[in-house]
Formats: structure tokens, C-alpha cells, sequence
């Protein structure tokens, strides 16, 4: 599992659209990436920590952050996911479960379905060069983030 301090590990993955996205574009000189990993589009926590992050995402634009979402979902889920809650910050798609290994935090069984992995609920804040610098992970998947706690790691 990455910590803070260490390179963010690389990624390519399908975003809502369908479309090919890199971490590398995520990266933009003088701003921070808050990625948001999350466990599943509608369901009552994730919904919460993305309309969250959706209302204060002026907020963190203003911090010089930006913000990406990451799931297992498929994208056709994260597009009706974010076209129901106007969601606009990009929702990336991990169903092949790849990144979620990478970054450490896969969650095993979630709801008590045998079987199904998904993201546990974290939040990594990486630099313009790709540094970590700040991780929280979920004790467990019903746990939000410190919301000011994000916001602090941009400043």
C-alpha cells in the first residue's frame, strides 16, 4: 500500500464517458488531486461523500485541487450515477479491480455479498509531480471522510 511520501501509483482507466483517462492528466502543474476512492455508485454513503465533495467542489477548485472519483462500477452505472446527482468531477472506473490493488485498499464482501470486491472508502491528495500527500482509508466502507481534513491537505 502506498503511503504518504511515496510516487502515486500510475493508472489507465475508463471514465463515465467511455473515455481513456491516465493519472498523468490528473496532474496539473501547481494544483493537488484528491482521488476519491468509493465502494459503489447509489448506494446511501457513496452518494453522500459525492454529493459532499460535489458541494464544495468550488471550494476545492479554489484550493487548487481537483477531484476525481474511483469505483468498481461499470461506466454505464457511474454515468447515470453522476448525470442523477450532477456530479461533475470526473468518475472513473475500476472494474477491473487493478487500482484498487495498487492503491491497497480493496474491500473484500461488501454487505456480506461473498464474492464482491470493491473499493473501501479513502482518499488519497497528490501533488503536480505525483506525490502523496495525504492518505486516509476507511476502518471500514460506512465511514466518511474528514471532509476539512482533505481540505487542509491543499493547502
Amino acid at each position: 500500500m502506498p503511503e504518504v511520501g511515496d510516487k502515486a501509483p500510475d493508472f489507465t482507466l475508463y471514465d463515465s464517458d467511455r473515455n481513456v483517462r491516465q493519472m498523468s492528466e490528473f496532474l496539473t502543474k501547481g494544483r493537488r488531486t484528491i482521488l476519491a476512492f468509493f465502494p459503489g455508485a447509489f448506494t446511501g454513503v457513496c452518494t453522500k461523500e459525492m454529493c459532499t465533495f460535489r458541494d464544495m467542489y468550488g471550494e476545492l477548485e479554489g484550493l487548487n485541487g481537483n477531484l476525481v472519483g474511483i469505483s468498481v462500477d461499470a461506466p454505464f452505472a457511474q454515468k447515470g450515477f453522476a448525470e442523477k446527482y450532477a456530479l461533475t468531477f470526473p468518475l472513473l472506473c475500476d472494474f477491473g479491480r487493478e487500482t484498487i490493488k495498487k492503491y491497497g485498499v480493496v474491500w473484500n464482501n461488501l454487505g456480506g455479498v461473498q464474492g464482491y470486491v470493491c473499493a473501501n472508502r479513502s482518499i488519497f491528495v497528490v501533488d503536480d509531480a505525483g506525490k502523496i500527500l495525504f492518505k486516509w482509508v476507511a476502518p471500514e466502507p460506512g465511514t466518511l471522510p474528514d471532509f476539512e481534513a482533505v481540505k487542509k491537505a491543499l493547502q
